[in-house]
């Protein structure tokens, strides 16, 4: 019964009053309350700084307001019309229609005699953020919106407040940096995030000593649970509807001015092979395409440590038919297979590393003719077999499969290690470090939860979203791991009986 009463429709709460509606706003540092006398009257205005263009706030509102009033000192609020230049102005005593209104980027103005009525000014930033260079460009997607943060972070938290209309979306704002003071914001739903983690982070914030913060990338690392780790702890994107998800979810963002990424905590491993783009396309799609990424994650970090133990260990694993190919393509090699691989990896890494210094324009045909070039003349010179230029070559390649740059680092980075523990003891060398990388991996924690959620601790129910991408009619619930406030983002039943209409 207390499942299902769940679902049951609840009485209508009373709507709260003025005062509660300001106080209630008052939780977010955007929320902007002015109070000021003009001749007779009193009057307090209210309204989000992220929402409102202050041209229109200074310009239109305040200036008349402050010129025209003294001039009419019994005006009340419905004459504001033939005050104020705007055409949008409603008067109300609905407390939830201003509360809508003052979240889609609405002034409300009140008088001291009028407490209960307020006049709404429609003074909204329609074209804030839109610029012409703030696509996403790391984290591009086919399909799903294309717009990304900026390096202002006014802009950020208007493109997020407009998408996520409610006032329980909260902002609390510091200045972090003894010399820089960079204004760095918290965002989180109130009702949805765990009271835990908004304390934590805000926690770790305010113990940060730091005489300048330039970007987001230095609060990653200075906010992580360990800094001796290759794995990237929190999420750091520039989309706009991850961010949005993961706040939703129950997850807080954190924004920093002058950086166009959002850092996103606590992240668990599987999160970062998630794509956007995942959730726009039919469930059975999206579920076939993160399984090819976590494949080719595993293909990148294997194939090369699987060729050196194959070739310097066992040889008896290796196929007949293939065994003469080997043969032959490895004649004229005078290395060691440990030699050639690493070879072969260090020059890919190199050639990346170049062109991600270089103009787009020149990384691209340094890219194209450097990897055509040397990879030809290494193998015509016998430095390299050609079986083993495919490899590494795919793996590679398999390494971009990851949504998120960082992660992407990571995975070519722990090759290495691998390649060694191959070289040295072959395929139990390869189980060592695999043993290894899960046993740090399970020590690992974001904001104090554990990295390989759901996973370790195990978590049945929540791998609706994990491996696969389960139909929007099974996945209501938010991750409950991260133990948010709120269990649904949408009524299950109601996905469910839509479906079997449908069907």
């Amino acid at each position: 019964m207390g499942f299902l009463s769940f679902f049951k429709k609840k009485k209508r709460s009373p709507q709260p009053t003025m005062p509660q509606l300001w106080e209630k706003l008052r939780r977010s540092s955007d929320f902007v309350e002015v109070s000021f006398a003009v001749g007779d009257k009193e009057l307090s205005i209210y309204y989000f700084d992220s929402l409102v263009d202050p041209k229109v706030l200074q310009e239109h509102i305040l200036c008349h307001l402050q010129n025209d009033l003294s001039r009419h000192p019994n005006v009340q609020l419905e004459d504001l019309q033939q005050i104020v230049p705007i055409q949008r102005i409603e008067v109300s005593e609905d407390t939830a229609l201003i509360e809508e209104k003052v979240l889609k980027g609405f002034v409300a103005v009140t008088f001291r005699e009028q407490p209960n009525k307020a006049a709404l000014m429609g003074a909204a930033a329609e074209n804030l953020g839109l610029r012409e260079n703030n696509d996403s460009e790391n984290e591009f997607s086919v399909v799903g919106p294309k717009v990304g943060f900026v390096e202002n972070v006014g802009v950020n938290l208007h493109l997020i407040r407009r998408q996520v209309v409610t006032p329980n979306l909260v902002f609390r704002e510091m200045s972090i940096g003894s010399m820089s003071k960079t204004k760095v914001v918290i965002a989180y739903i109130d009702g949805v995030a765990n009271p835990e983690v908004i304390q934590t982070v805000t926690q770790r914030l305010e113990s940060i000593h730091f005489d300048v913060v330039f970007d987001n990338a230095i609060l990653d690392q200075l906010l992580a649970d360990n800094s001796r780790t290759p794995f990237p702890l929190f999420i750091s994107t520039e989309r706009i509807d991850r961010a949005i998800y993961a706040l939703v979810s129950g997850q807080v963002a954190i924004f920093c001015d002058g950086s166009p990424y959002a850092v996103i905590g606590p992240a668990a491993l599987f999160d970062f092979f998630t794509s956007p783009e995942d959730y726009y396309l039919p469930w059975v799609l999206a579920t076939f395409f993160r399984l090819i990424r976590f494949f080719g994650v595993a293909f990148s970090v294997l194939a090369s440590p699987i060729y050196v133990a194959v070739l310097t260990y066992h040889y008896e694993m290796i196929p007949e038919d293939l065994l003469g190919p080997i043969i032959y393509s490895r004649s004229n090699v005078p290395f060691p297979p440990v030699l050639e691989v690493l070879f072969l990896e260090i020059t890919i890494e190199l050639l990346r590393e170049a062109g991600a210094r270089l103009p787009t324009k020149v990384a691209q045909t340094l890219g194209i003719v450097g990897g055509i070039v040397i990879g030809q003349a290494t193998v015509d010179a016998g430095l390299t077999s050609t079986i083993l230029l495919i490899v590494v070559a795919l793996a590679a390649l398999a390494s971009f499969t990851t949504p998120i740059f960082k992660m992407s680092n990571t995975i070519r980075f722990i090759r290495f290690p691998f390649i060694l523990f191959a070289a040295f003891w072959g395929g139990i060398g390869i189980i060592f470090a695999v043993c290894g990388l899960l046993i740090h991996l399970g020590r690992l924690q974001s904001f104090g939860y554990p990295y390989l959620l759901p996973f370790y601790p195990f978590r049945v129910r929540s791998f609706r979203d994990t491996f696969i991408r389960s139909p929007y009619s099974e996945t209501a619930e938010r991750p409950m791991f991260l133990r948010p406030r709120s269990r649904f983002r949408y009524d299950p039943n109601a996905a469910k009986q839509k479906r079997d209409i449908d069907e």
